[in-house]
């Protein structure tokens, strides 16, 4: 039986994600930082993993995406109960 720490992978931090998203639509961020009215630092502190994804700021990315809300709350949760 595996235990939840014996895990074989690291969950990925949400900022790689939002990285990705961003890159595969050709978005810089402050192209995004526009998009969805937050400030260039926010997003470049959330992909270099020093800032988390909020409710509110996974309401506004869910929309930007075209993505849900729970999404990026769970990438969230998922990367921080990994951190535990």
């Amino acid at each position: 039986m595996i235990k939840e720490n014996d895990r074989p992978f690291k969950q990925i931090p949400p900022g790689e994600i939002l990285e990705e998203e961003l890159n595969a639509r050709g978005w810089t961020q402050t192209d995004f930082a526009k998009i969805t009215g937050k400030p260039l630092q926010s997003i470049n502190e959330i992909i270099a993993g020093k800032k988390a994804i909020t409710s509110e700021t996974a309401l506004i990315f869910s929309e930007a995406f075209g993505t849900s809300l729970d999404f990026w709350l769970n990438l969230q949760a998922a990367y921080m109960r990994d951190l535990g």
